[in-house]
């Protein structure tokens, strides 16, 4: 491990420990960096907001695409101070960072009461076997956006 990423990591770690004394949220905090440098900062807002995705990892996600411009953060590395329950890493894997960093892990998450397993075990199963009760409606009517989608012209294609 380099400097840059101990000092990257630091702040992440710093962040979910100063939104804990502070009473903003989670102990959870992350980073964006770009070309050496930090261009975005996030910390769990979810009680704060009233958001349920306002996860450190989606909080600094958003920022970094706004500062950049870009839905996409290639070039970019993500520091968080655990590890991405699995919201946050399929957001991570959509903004398309070049590397993740995390320290605690979902175990220790867990043991403080961030248990995010039934949420792996519930995208294994069949979706008639989930807690959450969930039907397919109207599915014909809804193809029509994918065929659009696939003879536009003037999509952004990601």
């Amino acid at each position: 491990m380099n400097e840059d990423n101990t000092q990257f990591m630091q702040e992440a770690i710093r962040l979910s420990v100063e939104n804990v004394t502070q009473g903003k949220g989670g102990p959870f905090g992350a980073v964006v960096v770009k070309n050496g440098k930090i261009i975005a900062r996030g910390a769990n807002s979810v009680t704060t907001l009233n958001d349920p995705t306002a996860h450190a990892e989606v909080v600094a996600i958003r920022e970094a695409c706004k500062i950049l411009g870009s839905f996409q953060l290639n070039g970019c590395e993500i520091y968080t101070s655990c590890e991405p329950c699995p919201m946050c890493l399929g957001a991570i894997y959509w903004a398309r960072p070049d590397k993740l960093f995390y320290a605690n892990t979902k175990q220790d998450a867990a043991a403080i009461d961030f248990d995010d397993n039934f949420i792996y075990e519930e995208i294994a199963k069949p979706i008639n076997e989930r807690k959450l009760f969930t039907q397919q409606l109207m599915r014909n009517e809804a193809l029509e956006a994918f065929k659009k989608w696939g003879e536009s012209n003037i999509k952004i294609e990601y």
